[in-house]
């Protein structure tokens, strides 16, 4: 985070003082119940600062920000570690030097003080609000990524020759499928790699094992922008969902899986946290093999809290929780993340073939959209002159190439409008 860079820079303040110091300047008092902050004049150490603030609303329909409280920050479509709402940013600003009058930042807290602990329970019940997952269910903060999960799923559900099945849509349900290979027995009942991952079966035409522990899909393939619209049903075993990269954009009916699983840094948090939601009867089973940070007995025990979280990023992620549940829950999340979606496909489409998306329309991602130009040679100067117009990341996955917008819940709509705006212009120029 920039300090003393721009106009918009401003102190972490402690809410329950009159002042802060430092060596260089004083700050004017910031309300308790402020959120969002501007400042009037740059930063200058020779000069105090005046700082405005105005209440947060209750319900909020748009979180488009203004160009006054923006104009130095980019739209970024990166895939992840991804953007973040910039009222949860503020938030998190306003309390990292001392939270809520305990007189240090989350950063320091111990994680099983009263302090660290009503964070984390927080951030928990505003996830189950959201999801409405069920009480047989536990939610799990953990660390190492989906791909640790890749791992622990057949370490805690199978013995070493227990089949399991695969849904293979893009490459991280390809990823999944060679790492269970060294804990059970996988086989890949369905892949579109031949057709480069482009679409998902129709799930009559699946030929499961019969004798399969789980069925194991990617719900939304980050890279090759493949999303399932709806879920397999499972011949004997259960379902499981690495829904990384599109948790929390839409309500989900959690009581069809026994697993769900997901990084943070899509749409719920910075990178670092992962998050699990297991049946609870699945608890407990682990081979005798399992590493204890990949027992989930041990974390379910625990709470969480078996050794240090990554306990800022559960922080944020409550923060974007209680964010999500202003706006509406994801009934709502879901409305705006399909708007976005249809404007920026639709323009694609519309381009008369200067830009192509390749996946099966009945199946593309509300998160991650992947398109070509018909002139290859001018990718990297729309990736260069998008930059100029401040919208980065665009640039596709090195595995596939092309472009990729992520329009993740935190996009707001003003940043898929302008980069529509900018690929018609950049089409008139090159067409």
């Amino acid at each position: 985070m920039e300090m003393a860079t721009t106009p918009h820079s401003l102190l972490l303040q402690n809410p329950n003082t009159n002042f802060l110091r430092n060596s260089k300047t004083t700050f004017a008092t910031i309300p308790m119940t402020s959120t969002r902050l501007t400042t009037t004049t740059p930063l200058n150490p020779a000069k105090p600062i005046s700082v405005k603030c105005a209440a947060t609303a209750t319900h909020i329909q748009d979180r488009s920000p203004g160009l006054s409280e923006s104009q130095d920050r980019v739209f970024n479509f990166a895939a992840g570690p991804a953007i973040l709402p910039e009222h949860v940013l503020r938030k998190a600003q306003s309390e990292l030097y001392i939270w809520r009058g305990s007189g240090m930042s989350v950063m320091e807290m111990s994680h099983r003080g009263k302090e660290f602990l009503s964070i984390i329970q927080k951030a928990e019940s505003d996830l189950r609000t959201l999801l409405n997952i069920p009480d047989e269910y536990s939610v799990l903060f953990l660390q190492g990524g989906a791909t640790t999960q890749f791992a622990a799923i057949p370490l805690n559900l199978c013995k070493p020759d227990d089949e399991v099945d695969y849904l293979v849509t893009g490459s991280w349900g390809d990823k999944a499928f060679k790492e269970a290979q060294k804990y059970s027995k996988p086989k890949v009942i369905w892949t579109g790699k031949s057709e480069k991952y482009t679409k998902i079966p129709a799930f009559e035409e699946l030929e499961q094992s019969e004798n399969a522990k789980y069925l194991h899909i990617c719900a939304n393939e980050t890279i090759h922008g493949v999303e399932f619209k709806t879920y397999p049903k499972t011949k004997n075993g259960l379902l499981i969902a690495d829904m990384s990269s599109n948790f929390c954009s839409k309500p989900v009916d959690v009581s069809k899986f026994g697993i769900i699983y997901a990084g943070a840094q899509k749409n719920v948090g910075p990178s670092g946290v992962t998050i699990a939601i297991i049946r609870k009867d699945l608890i407990g089973n682990a081979q005798p093999v399992t590493p204890v940070m990949l027992d989930y007995k041990i974390h379910d025990e625990n709470k969480s809290l078996y050794n240090t979280p990554p306990c800022y990023g559960i922080y944020m992620c409550g923060l974007v929780f209680e964010d999500l549940l202003e706006q509406g829950g994801l009934v709502e999340i879901e409305k705006k993340n399909k708007r976005k979606a249809d404007i920026l496909y639709n323009a694609i489409d519309e381009s008369k073939g200067f830009y192509r998306c390749p996946v099966e329309k009945s199946v593309r991602s509300l998160m991650n959209v992947p398109f070509t130009l018909e002139k290859a040679e001018l990718e990297a100067e729309f990736v260069k002159e998008a930059a100029k117009e401040k919208m980065v990341q665009l640039k596709g996955h090195r595995s596939v190439g092309g472009m990729r917008a992520s329009i993740y819940n935190a996009m707001p709509l003003a940043g898929v409008e302008k980069l529509v705006a900018f690929m018609k212009e950049f089409q008139a120029k090159h067409a």
